[in-house]
């Protein structure tokens, strides 16, 4: 059984969940999100706490336990809290910047790169080379993060590029000149 689908989730104070079918919607402070889950869960709501079951024995409805559990928590967390995700930039001349809503990296192409994020993101820039997205939908945010980290991804001879926080960086050694 699955030692993360066991755990019941603590509703906080101001989130209101409700339960419509298999569609879990969540309401806080931050906004409104919704999650769709499979027929084999099932999902209770008492008092301050929310439950994850498996209605049947099976394979299938196991793999789905312990995600369907991670999904309801983070859609929780999400209205509550919320989400973010650093991105740090390295390189000479490599920076970014925020106009309006939209992020504009200069990254060493020939052309300024513009990304415009989705409604429920919000971007922002510290010291040109620090970029914080922030957000309600884990998913969201991760996917705006990895697509900002795709415009120029560390290279592994200087690690010049767009890195997440904390990402350690595989260097790799130069060609080594020729020996005589």
């Amino acid at each position: 059984m699955s030692r993360i689908g066991k755990k019941s989730i603590v509703i906080p104070p101001k989130v209101e969940v409700k339960l419509q079918d298999h569609t879990v919607i969540v309401k806080g402070p931050k906004g409104e999100l919704s999650q769709t889950l499979s027929p084999l869960i099932k999902v209770n709501i008492e008092d301050s706490l929310i439950t994850v079951r498996k209605k049947e024995d099976s394979r299938e409805a196991q793999e789905l336990f312990g995600l369907s559990r991670t999904l309801v928590n983070n859609l929780v967390k999400g209205v509550s809290e919320g989400f973010t995700r650093k991105l740090e930039i390295t390189g000479v001349g490599y920076r970014a910047q925020v106009e309006g809503k939209n992020l504009i990296l200069n990254m060493g192409y020939s052309h300024a790169v513009h990304i415009t994020p989705p409604a429920d993101i919000a971007i922002t820039v510290e010291k040109n080379t620090t970029v914080i997205i922030s957000g309600m939908s884990k998913q969201t945010v991760g996917q705006v993060a990895a697509n900002i980290r795709s415009v120029r991804p560390p290279e592994p001879y200087k690690g010049k590029g767009i890195k997440y926080s904390g990402e350690i960086i595989r260097r790799k050694v130069g060609k080594a000149g020729r020996g005589k």
